[in-house]
């Protein structure tokens, strides 16, 4: 039931009319209050003028998954009146912009409409009408600070903050609040039964989407390169990682940068600038989507093949082909994992939230030198785009890159002879040299048939030497990425595995079915291949239940590919639709599936 601190709303409004400052506003005041909060964007592909959303969830208990229900519904868009007002749970409430008369028809006998004039308050109070327009958006905020009880010092603050040095944009924006607030005031009860109060859960936290940590989790591990062709969801990463190479990575005595950041005639070139930065010893990276890797495949198994290290972000969208540019999906497991013909195999990282987005990215460059191969960062546009609290990101004073086999010149004068593809440690990875270091490190990157000496050869016994060793590197590297996050409970017979995003409402959804008397153990992967803990998971269950968003269950295929569990031991969760996925849908899937059973 809402109440105190355990709510959601959510604003519908038209793309293009500068509702994202009022929306950043609120949940930049719930968070100062103290107050675990949450908010996700719904918006279209195109510039201007399609129907965008933003939800606001508010969660005592720290729930971060998309709001089962919700309680409030700010309507401002009237092409989906209908829709919006259909969106509010039995008892919840719509605010509309009363300056123009509701249509009887949308009306619903179970919810309580708010009508607060906001354009004509506007239209009144500014002359200009590109203010008109967009200071709406701050009148509603102000109505929304009134009923919902969000601390008008702490909103008027946040405005002096962004507007301090803008007299005229900062008395238009107090202004405009104070209209949509007083209103409220006068002609409601306020506040609503659910509403804020003042907690102490956000001190040592931040609020952060996932773009901006990976960018800065690049600039934490020390990449110097970016090189990247622009595409949604992914764009904003590099745009961030320049903002941070701006700050931190111009010679404080020259002047000169000591970056660099080209953006790429397509995504096959990007891929290339990558895997040449690697191989001259830069840390380098690209960002892009589920269309960007398709285009990439070529240079990704050339990498694998030459063992080149460099690291490729995927802020995966909904496809297929162009598919639905702003929609979130996990639709490129099975891309990622065997990108380019051949037997490859590439090394994948799955962050649950930002946090990790920034941890996992740090561990991506380590994971790339060390092993010498691609690595893939696999977040999605829920992590990427959406506003997340996450714990308060530390600097760790004793980190240092881990450069893997890398030999210096000293090491290099001292061998008898430097052959590129030879196994001294037999774990499969061999050392290498860099561009420039001593002469003796001298060889040819091919990505044609070659033997463990780096000569090109078609000999069948060499060629099997060399991809046998390949696959032997990656039975190391399962051991050594980061583990499973195993959350165990006393009595459980149920198994359920994830990957990314869906942790936050797999973990509500856990508590949720434990209320109903199922008792359920989870499994978030964070890395492929798989460590050995995989395997035992999944054989302690008979009912295993495996979560993601994509349609043809891919985590699942690649789990019976890896593991040998039969497919049919695993009970798929799929939600494709490009929405994030909530706690209600698995705990309605689990459900019916376990009663089917026991029928």
């Amino acid at each position: 039931m809402s109440g105190v601190n355990d709510f959601a709303f959510k604003i519908g409004t038209v793309n293009g009319t500068g509702s994202a400052s009022a929306n950043a506003l609120l949940m930049q005041a719930i968070f100062r209050m103290g107050i675990p909060v949450t908010g996700k964007n719904i918006f279209p592909s195109n510039i201007q003028g399609l129907p965008t959303w933003y939800e606001i969830r508010v969660s005592r208990d720290g729930y971060t998954g998309r709001p089962p229900l919700i309680d409030l519904i700010v309507a401002l868009n009237p092409s989906t009146l209908k829709q919006d007002i259909a969106t509010v749970r039995p008892g919840g409430y719509v605010l509309y912009d009363s300056s123009w008369p509701l249509d009887a028809k949308l009306t619903r006998p179970d919810v309580t409409l708010l009508d607060v004039p906001l354009g004509a308050m506007c239209r009144e109070a500014f002359t200009r009408d590109r203010d008109r327009t967009l200071l709406r958006n701050i009148a509603y905020a102000g109505a929304l600070a009134a009923l919902l009880q969000i601390d008008i010092a702490v909103i008027e603050g946040i405005i002096a903050e962004k507007f301090g040095r803008k007299k005229a944009l900062l008395d238009a924006n107090h202004r405009a609040v104070h209209l949509g607030y007083d209103y409220a005031r006068k002609h409601f009860s306020c506040p609503l039964p659910f509403h804020c109060a003042p907690m102490d859960a956000t001190g040592d936290s931040i609020l952060m989407d996932g773009n901006t940590a990976c960018a800065l989790g690049a600039v934490y591990a020390g990449a110097t390169v970016g090189a990247w062709y622009p595409i949604t969801p992914s764009t904003s990463l590099m745009d961030a990682f320049k903002e941070f190479c701006q700050e931190f990575r111009v010679d404080p005595e020259t002047g000169l940068n000591r970056y660099c950041i080209i953006q790429a005639e397509d995504e096959l070139s990007a891929a290339g600038m990558v895997i040449g930065a690697g191989w001259m010893g830069a840390r380098s990276f690209t960002c892009t989507s589920g269309p960007g890797v398709s285009l990439m495949q070529e240079f990704l198994g050339l990498a694998y093949y030459a063992e080149i290290p460099g690291v490729f972000i995927n802020v995966q969208r909904t496809g297929p082909a162009t598919g639905m540019p702003t929609r979130t999906q996990q639709g490129d497991l099975l891309s990622m994992a065997f990108a380019s013909h051949g037997d490859t195999k590439h090394i994948i990282l799955f962050p649950a939230n930002p946090a990790e987005s920034f941890a996992l990215t740090v561990a991506a460059f380590d994971s790339s030198e060390r092993f010498q191969t691609p690595v893939f960062v696999a977040i999605d546009l829920d992590i990427g785009m959406n506003d997340w609290m996450i714990p308060r990101l530390t600097w760790d004073d004793g980190y240092r890159p881990d450069r893997g086999k890398v030999l210096d010149a000293v090491a290099l004068e001292q061998m008898p002879k430097f052959f590129r593809y030879v196994d001294a440690d037999g774990d499969g990875v061999a050392a290498r040299s860099l561009p420039g270091v001593n002469g003796k490190g001298a060889y040819f990157v091919r990505g044609s048939g070659h033997d463990k000496f780096g000569a090109y050869t078609e000999d069948s016994t060499a060629y099997r030497e060399v991809v046998d060793r390949i696959a032997r590197k990656f039975e190391t590297a399962a051991r050594a990425l980061p583990a499973p996050i195993i959350q165990r409970q006393d009595g459980a017979d149920v198994g359920i595995v994830c990957v990314g995003s869906p942790d936050a409402p797999v973990r509500e959804a856990v508590d949720r079915l434990r209320e109903q008397g199922i008792i359920a153990d989870v499994m978030r992967i964070r890395a492929f291949p798989f460590a050995p803990e995989v395997t035992e998971f999944l054989g302690r269950y008979e009912t295993v239940f495996v979560v993601e968003q994509n349609r043809d269950a891919q985590l699942r295929a690649l789990l019976t590919i890896e593991t040998g569990v039969p497919r049919d031991r695993m009970t798929p969760v799929l939600d494709y639709a490009g929405q994030p996925v909530t706690a209600g849908t698995v705990v309605a899937a689990i459900t019916a599936q376990l009663a089917g059973r026991s029928a």
